[in-house]
């Protein structure tokens, strides 16, 4: 069972690096996430009542987050019963089916047009283009800081959107896959402190943060290993980052990833952001250069892809290994 999960796996990444999620299949029907998000959306309208008591809310959020867990898991683990007995074929159209979840492709492809958008259109096209992938106020900063932005994006989101998909489709197939994304869009939607949602989101908050712990860790070994076979990048600089600094991050995951980035770079990244008309403070990941430029996001896209080959090919790997 594990070897099939494993070729599932495998299978769903490769496709979702060759095609992505077409745009055609986006106007047709959206995407997966889309609709958990509608679920959420829904749950969060009708059971998350400003009037009732933080205690009950915060249980609310729990009865949600279970019905989106029914709701989404249950299909999956169906569908994955009734294709596995069909061999090489059901494989095939599990991995066709898990290739909707994972993010490599589209990750690259908004982080690129945060480089492009800095070097065709200068600051505003920069600031336009991170604002898609980040939540903090791009007016709010310089080519240094959109650069920094993207970069910290692309590295915790090799985490969340890469890597710990793969962990859980590994360990469980599809439905491993649609838990952990129907959590993780969960955290993503109801999971931050605001008032309304510090109750409600907190069952949503707290399991995205575990069940990103293995990934978070292995993205930053990936990351790493990258570096290691980069001439221009610190593999060194990368683990005494992530050593020194992973720890001082305000998520217990995301300081993993940006940490061995920031090393690897030769940057500083994380550090004080402006989210809304908010100040965060967080610790510093990377002792390097805070004047990061274009050229850094560059760098930071080349490993990231050598990151998704390494991961691609230690599972096949594996996968001969289980089957030979």
């Amino acid at each position: 069972m594990q070897t099939a999960f494993l070729l599932i796996l495998t299978g769903a990444l490769l496709i979702e690096a060759l095609v992505g999620y077409p745009p055609a299949l986006y106007r047709g029907i959206r995407h997966p996430v889309v609709w958990f998000g509608a679920l959420i959306g829904w749950l969060d309208r009708h059971l998350n009542r400003e009037a009732e008591s933080f205690a009950r809310r915060r249980a609310m959020g729990v009865v949600a987050l279970l019905v989106l867990l029914l709701a989404t898991v249950l299909p999956a683990a169906a569908v994955q019963w009734a294709l596995l007995p069909f061999g090489w074929a059901g494989i095939a159209v599990l991995a066709l089916l898990a290739a909707t979840l994972p993010a490599q492709r589209s990750l690259h492809e908004h982080v690129r047009a945060v480089a492009d958008g800095l070097e065709e259109g200068g600051l505003e096209g920069g600031r336009a283009a991170v604002a898609m992938i980040v939540g903090r106020n791009p007016q709010s900063l310089d080519e240094a800081g959109v650069v920094r932005a993207a970069t910290e994006s692309l590295a915790e989101n090799f985490s969340d959107g890469v890597v710990a998909p793969a962990v859980w489709c590994g360990l469980f197939g599809l439905p491993g896959a649609v838990f952990y994304k129907a959590v993780n869009t969960a955290d993503s939607m109801i999971g931050h402190r605001s008032s309304r949602h510090a109750a409600f989101g907190w069952a949503a908050a707290r399991l995205d943060d575990l069940i990103n712990l293995p990934a978070s860790r292995l993205a930053a070994l990936w990351i790493v290993l990258a570096a290691s076979l980069t001439p221009a990048a610190d593999a060194g600089g990368a683990v005494r980052a992530v050593w020194r600094d992973a720890r001082h991050h305000r998520s217990p995951n995301a300081g993993w990833p940006e940490a061995a980035m920031a090393g690897a770079l030769g940057l500083r990244l994380a550090g004080p952001r402006v989210y809304g008309d908010v100040r965060v403070e967080d610790g510093w990941m990377g002792d390097g250069r805070a004047a990061a430029t274009p050229e850094d996001l560059r760098r930071a896209l080349s490993l990231y892809r050598l990151a998704c080959r390494l991961q691609l090919v230690a599972l096949a790997w594996g996968v001969a290994l289980l089957l030979a």
